[in-house]
């Protein structure tokens, strides 16, 4: 068995595919340098001949210096009945000076019948030509066999057929496809395994849909027959259910099974490639995902933490830092009292953890998060907390007062609410009043130009995440809500939490929060 398999991504192509993703000439381009920077042997980059937002890219490209990463452009086989040399769509992929191109050609033979609406000689036709034109151009050619499996399963005879006329063209890679992403592991297995023996002097590779959730088990069992390039997107994304997720596939395959995956000297860097493509294309990261995900290695229970904390094999398949990940440990009710009093012990080094002080922070915090409060996500409030219970905190400011007004429509159609704030620091009052757009807005402006004059250091805080969670829907817009306000400077971020039955009051307490633990930091 070959034991060094290839990572070819088709993120820019296949994952832009997905609802909701629009990657512009700038974020591919960015998307480029980090796969680069993380090893992959192959990057599909889209359709040179489909829009001129590609035509762009392509041009663009040339600005790249790639030390890892061969640059892949994708099209189909040449229109029915015509010359390859004379198909616009192939000269579109020749003129993108690729040193590779993916070529996607009919192997069902329903497809060939009732899609492409010719006859089964004609599709092998198309394949065989279209292939050995490019390969006449000096271009490393993959042949994307769409639907093989589907193809393989009600026609076998004719889906190699289609394999064997890619083969006699010059292709140097026979991509399996399971464009509909319904097969099972020993389906692919068992037909990959069939096509590997059938051509021996071919590389197989893999592509994989995750409609059933089996596209990187799929993926794997491909690689385990014998398949040595492996096709899929950063985080799954992709039409309909995704793609196979390279995010798992490269580590499943290098960590768990011994092999060699193209890039196996950079696996340190997957974890942030894997947040940055979710930034990139404004989604929100999945938290759950294998390897790559913030709760991958994060630990809440109280008999997981401390066997963790004595063993990180205890509660870990691998060490989070070989993909980039890092370990978290939760502050909860459920926490264990050694994981509170490590926390508790960064103020108060002498607490033990029967100590009176001990007992009455984790009675405490048993009530809050009855009352809604989550602080695995909000450890900077739970610090302050801690201070304030220990008698180790003093406030920044006291505040005297503060209204909040909304006015629709907004008057200079920005700005549609105002706040008025009174606060007391050091013997003094201040009184302000800002515009915002929306409340909370309006009342962060006013509280910071209130503390602007006392504290100048919050000038360079900015806040950079807030988000609202209804606690209970049952009670409609009375329901109690919580509050979480990410905010960073330039050394560090750290994320507040504010509940109350009043979306103003929850933000509120989470803002204040934000600068305590901002001005706690001195």
């Amino acid at each position: 068995m070959n034991t060094k398999v290839f990572a070819y991504d088709t993120t820019l192509r296949d994952g832009s595919q997905a609802q909701g993703i629009s990657f512009s000439v700038e974020d591919k381009l960015k998307i480029v340098r980090k796969l680069d920077e993380l090893g992959i042997a192959y990057i599909e980059a889209g359709n040179p001949g489909s829009n001129p937002k590609d035509l762009e890219f392509f041009r663009r490209l040339g600005e790249l210096n790639l030390r890892n990463a061969k640059i892949t452009a994708f099209g189909s086989t040449c229109k029915v009945g015509a010359n390859p040399a004379e198909d616009t769509q192939l000269a579109s992929l020749l003129g993108a000076g690729t040193p590779a191109v993916a070529i996607f050609g009919k192997t069902w033979d329903y497809h060939a019948t009732a899609i492409l609406r010719t006859t089964l000689d004609e599709n092998l036709r198309m394949i065989r030509e279209t292939i050995a034109f490019l390969k006449g151009k000096g271009k490393e050619v993959i042949f994307d066999a769409e639907h093989f499996f589907d193809g393989y399963k009600s026609n076998p005879d004719y889906a190699l057929q289609a394999l064997g006329a890619a083969v006699e063209g010059g292709a140097d890679n026979l991509a399996l496809c399971d464009t509909n992403g319904g097969s099972f592991p020993d389906e692919i297995f068992a037909i990959t395994q069939t096509v590997v023996a059938r051509f021996p002097g071919t590389s197989v590779g893999i592509h994989c849909h995750n409609d059933c959730e089996l596209a990187v088990a799929n993926s794997v069992r491909a690689v385990q027959a014998g398949a040595t390039h492996v096709q899929g997107t950063i985080n799954g994304i992709g039409e309909r259910c995704g793609n196979a997720n390279l995010c798992a596939i490269i580590p499943n395959l290098q960590l768990k099974l011994g092999f060699e995956v193209i890039p196996s000297a950079n696996m340190a860097t997957l974890t942030p490639m894997a947040r940055f493509v979710s930034e990139v294309a404004n989604m929100e990261h999945n938290d759950k995902a294998a390897y790559v995900g913030g709760d991958a290695f994060a630990h809440k229970g109280g008999m997981h933490v401390d066997a963790v904390n004595k063993n990180p094999v205890s509660y870990e398949h691998i060490t989070p830092d070989t993909v980039g990940n890092a370990r978290k440990i939760l502050m909860s009710e459920v926490a264990g009292r050694a994981t509170i009093l490590g926390k508790i012990n960064e103020i108060d080094p002498a607490l033990g953890k029967d100590s009176p002080e001990t007992r009455t922070i984790i009675e405490r915090l048993k009530e809050l998060e009855h009352e809604g409060y989550q602080f695995e996500s909000a450890e900077s409030s739970f610090e302050l907390l801690v201070r304030k219970m220990l008698g180790k905190f003093k406030p920044s400011f006291d505040l005297k007062q503060f209204r909040v007004m909304v006015n629709e429509p907004a008057l200079d159609g920005v700005n549609n609410s105002s706040a008025m704030i009174k606060i007391h620091v050091d013997g003094e009052d201040e009184l302000t009043a800002a515009e915002g757009d929306g409340p909370v807005n309006a009342l962060d402006k006013a509280l910071r130009k209130a503390l602007d004059r006392f504290y100048p250091e919050l000038r360079e805080m900015k806040l950079t995440d807030y988000k609202v969670r209804v606690l209970d829907s049952n009670q409609a817009s009375a329901a109690k809500v919580r509050v979480l306000i990410e905010s960073a400077d330039r050394d560090s971020s750290w994320t507040t939490i504010g509940v109350s039955t009043d979306v103003i009051d929850a933000s509120w307490r989470a803002l204040v929060d934000a600068i305590e633990y901002k001005l706690a930091k001195r």
